[in-house]
C-alpha cells in the first residue's frame, strides 16, 4: 500500500476528530486571521491560534447542545464569509449536529424553503437583515426554535416562537454548561461516525428548486486529507479566504486547512480584495474564473490608457507569457522537462522586470498558486498568468462531489484541463461523453429527494455529472460542455456554447458575460453585457465622456468596437457556430438579479426570458444561414 493510500485508509471519522487532532497537534499556531474593529475607528488584522479557535468552537458547540441539539439535527448559518462562520460550523460538527448552508444573498422566499426542507431547528444570522428574512416566513417554520445573531443588534424585533439570543450569549451558555459537563464536546465527537450527516448544501442551480445535497463527515475528511496529499496545501501557507462559505468550494477549503494546519485569513467582503492581498500577502488564494478575467482585463484597460509605448509593451509582455507558459506545458508533456528556447527565456526575463513583476506585487508577491474552480477559464488568460508567475490552477468538482474532485498540480499545472482525479477518486467517460465521477467525497443524496438521487447516482456508486468531457493519456481531464448545455442548431449541427463564450471573453477585454444562444435555431447569436469598469474609461477617451453606462453601451461606436471582436472570435469558428448578429446588454449580468448563480454561474434560462424581446429580434425575419 502506497503512503497516500495508507493515508487516506486512516483518514478521521469525522470533520470534528480532524479539528481536535489539529488542535492537539499544534495549539499554540496561528489558525486563522480576520479584520476586526479597533478603538477610534478603522480595523485591523487579529489572529487566533488553534487553541484559541478550539476554546470558541467548543463553547459554541456546548451551548447548541445545552439548547437540546441532537445528532444530525439540522442547524443553519445565514452569513457572509467571516471567521465566525468557521466558527459556527465548527461548532455545529462538534456537536454532532449538521450544517445548512445558506447564501445571505438568497431572498426570504427561498431562504425559507431551504430551512423548512431541511428541517433546520436553530439558525445562525449575521445581523437584523438576515433574521428579518426568517420572522417574515416564521409561520411556516415548524422545526425551527432558536436564531443566533452574530451581530448583535439592539433593535432586532422579537419574533414569536423562536428564542433569539447573541452569540456571544451561545458562547456564555455553552461556557456555563461545560463547567458542568466538562467532557461534553469529546464525547459527542467520538460518537460521531464517518456515515453521518455532516452537512445539506442546497444547490443554487441555474434552474428549478434547489436541491439539497447531503454530504457526510466522511465527505469533508477526504477533502482535507486528499488536498493534503497532492501538496496542493502545505503547512507553511497563508491562504486567503474570501470566497462564500456558503458555497462547497468554501467548505473544502476550510477542511484542507484544518488537516494541514496552515494560516487562513478570512475576509468576504468582495470590494477588500484588491486591498487585503498585499497585507495578507497569501501564497495560495481559490477563486473563481470571473476574478482573474476582470483582474487581467483591468491591467490591459490601464495599459490601453496610458496610450503609446507602455500599451505596446504591455501587449508584448501578454504575448511573451502566453508563448512561455504555453512551450513549457508542450514540453514538459511531450519530454518531461519545461524546457523554454533561449530567446524566448530571454524575452521573459526582460518582460518580467517591465511587467511581470507589477502584476505579482498586487497579488502580494507570495503568491504561488491561486486554485479555480465553477467554471471554465478561457485558455489565453490561464496561459498569461502562468507566464506572469501567478499560475491558476484549475480543478472540477460539484457541490455533489464536496467539490475539489480533480486539480491541476502545482509543478505540472496543464492550462485547458481541470487537472488529474484526487486521490481517491475515480473518473471515467460515459459513451455519449459524460464525465462519470466515484469516490469517498460524492454525496449520499438529495435530502428527500429519492427519486432525483437516482437520476444521478448508480447503484455502484458511480456519479452522473452533467458535464462533457474527455481524459487525456497523461490522465488530465479537460471539460467541453455542460450536457444540458450542448444544442443543435436547426441544421442539425451541435454546437459547445461555453467553449465559444471563453473564447470571447479571453480575447476581449471590455467583455463581461456573453452568453450564446442558437437551440433549434438556423444561426448562432448572443447577449454580451460589457465590464463596466473597463467600458467606460475607453468611453471616456473615445469621445463618450459624459454619458452614463447604459448611453455608452447603446452607442454606435461600441456597437462597432464589439463587432471587430465578435469577427475576429468568428475568424476561428466553424461556419454553424459562428456568432451572426449579438445585442449589447444594458448592464453586466449580477447575482442581485438573480441572472448569476453565488458562484457567478450564468443562469441561461433566467437571462434568456429576460431578454426575450433581445433575443427574437435577432431572429426576425431569418433565413438559413
Amino acid at each position: 500500500m502506497s503512503s497516500t493510500q495508507s493515508l487516506l485508509s486512516s483518514r478521521p471519522h469525522s470533520v470534528a476528530h480532524l479539528f481536535l487532532s489539529r488542535v492537539e497537534a499544534t495549539p499554540d499556531r496561528e489558525a486563522y486571521r480576520y479584520p476586526a474593529a479597533v478603538d477610534g475607528g478603522g480595523e485591523a488584522w487579529r489572529s487566533l491560534t488553534w487553541a484559541q479557535a478550539a476554546r470558541r468552537v467548543k463553547a459554541i458547540a456546548a451551548g447548541l447542545l445545552a439548547l437540546g441539539l441532537r445528532s444530525q439535527e439540522r442547524v443553519a448559518i445565514s452569513s457572509s464569509t467571516r471567521i465566525e462562520w468557521i466558527l459556527a460550523d465548527m461548532g455545529v460538527m462538534c456537536a454532532g449536529a449538521a450544517a445548512t448552508a445558506v447564501y445571505p444573498s438568497t431572498d426570504g422566499e427561498e431562504t425559507a424553503y431551504i430551512l423548512a426542507d431541511s428541517g433546520s431547528r436553530a439558525v445562525f444570522v449575521e445581523n437584523a437583515e438576515q433574521l428579518a428574512k426568517v420572522a417574515a416566513h416564521k409561520s411556516g417554520l415548524a422545526d425551527l426554535r432558536y436564531a443566533v445573531l452574530i451581530d448583535p443588534a439592539p433593535d432586532a424585533a422579537a419574533v414569536e416562537g423562536l428564542e433569539v439570543l447573541t452569540l456571544a450569549e451561545l458562547e456564555r451558555r455553552g461556557t456555563e454548561y461545560l463547567a458542568k459537563h466538562p467532557d461534553a464536546v469529546e464525547t459527542t465527537v467520538r460518537g460521531i461516525g464517518p456515515e453521518q450527516l455532516a452537512t445539506l448544501i442546497y444547490t443554487s442551480g441555474t434552474t428549478g428548486r434547489p436541491k439539497g445535497v447531503r454530504l457526510v463527515h466522511d465527505c469533508w475528511s477526504y477533502q482535507g486529507v486528499a488536498q493534503e496529499s497532492t501538496g496542493l496545501v502545505l503547512p507553511d501557507d497563508v491562504q486567503f479566504l474570501w470566497l462564500p462559505l456558503s458555497h462547497v468550494f468554501g467548505k473544502a477549503l476550510i477542511a484542507g486547512q484544518v488537516r494541514s494546519g496552515h494560516v487562513m485569513a478570512v475576509d468576504g467582503r468582495v470590494d477588500r480584495i484588491i486591498t487585503n492581498l498585499p497585507v495578507v500577502r497569501p501564497t495560495i488564494m481559490a477563486s473563481a474564473p470571473r476574478v482573474f478575467e476582470k483582474v487581467y482585463n483591468g491591467i490591459a484597460a490601464r495599459a490601453r490608457a496610458e496610450g503609446g509605448a507602455k500599451y505596446k509593451i504591455f501587449q508584448w509582455a501578454a504575448k511573451v507569457a502566453r508563448d512561455y507558459a504555453r512551450t513549457g506545458q508542450e514540453q514538459r508533456a511531450a519530454t518531461g522537462r519545461r524546457a523554454v528556447p533561449l530567446s524566448l527565456t530571454l524575452q521573459h526575463a526582460l518582460a518580467d522586470k517591465l511587467v511581470y513583476g507589477k502584476i505579482r506585487a498586487a497579488f502580494g508577491g507570495r503568491l504561488r498558486g491561486s486554485a479555480s474552480g465553477s467554471a471554465a477559464l478561457a485558455p489565453d488568460i490561464g496561459y498569461f498568468f502562468a507566464g506572469a508567475g501567478v499560475p491558476v490552477l484549475e480543478g472540477y468538482g460539484l457541490t455533489e462531489t464536496s467539490a475539489a474532485c480533480t486539480v491541476n498540480p502545482a509543478d505540472d499545472s496543464r492550462v485547458g484541463t481541470v487537472g488529474r482525479p484526487l486521490p481517491g477518486t475515480e473518473v471515467r467517460i460515459a459513451e455519449d461523453g459524460e464525465i462519470l465521477l466515484r469516490g469517498p467525497g460524492i454525496m449520499r443524496g438529495y435530502h428527500n429527494l429519492p427519486d432525483k438521487t437516482a437520476e444521478v447516482l448508480e447503484s455502484d456508486g458511480w456519479f452522473r455529472t452533467g458535464d462533457i468531457g474527455e481524459i487525456d493519456a497523461d490522465g488530465y481531464v479537460r471539460i467541453t460542455d455542460r450536457k444540458k448545455d450542448l444544442f443543435k442548431t436547426s441544421g442539425g449541427k451541435y454546437v459547445a456554447p461555453t467553449e465559444i463564450e471563453g473564447r470571447f471573453k479571453a480575447m476581449c477585454p471590455f467583455a463581461g458575460n456573453i452568453l450564446v444562444i442558437g437551440n433549434g435555431r438556423n444561426y448562432c447569436t448572443a447577449l454580451i453585457a460589457l465590464d463596466e469598469s473597463v467600458i467606460m474609461p475607453w468611453a471616456d477617451a473615445n469621445g463618450l465622456g459624459g454619458r452614463s453606462y447604459a448611453e455608452v453601451v447603446a452607442s454606435p461606436e461600441v456597437h462597432a468596437l464589439v463587432d471587430g471582436f465578435v469577427q475576429r472570435l468568428n475568424s476561428g469558428l466553424q461556419r454553424w457556430q459562428t456568432i451572426k448578429k449579438f445585442a449589447v446588454l444594458p448592464r453586466d449580468l449580477d447575482v442581485e438579479h438573480g441572472e448569476l448563480t453565488p458562484s457567478l454561474k450564468v443562469k441561461r434560462p433566467v437571462v434568456e426570458r429576460e431578454y426575450a424581446d433581445l433575443v427574437e429580434a435577432m431572429y426576425e425575419g431569418a433565413r438559413e444561414a
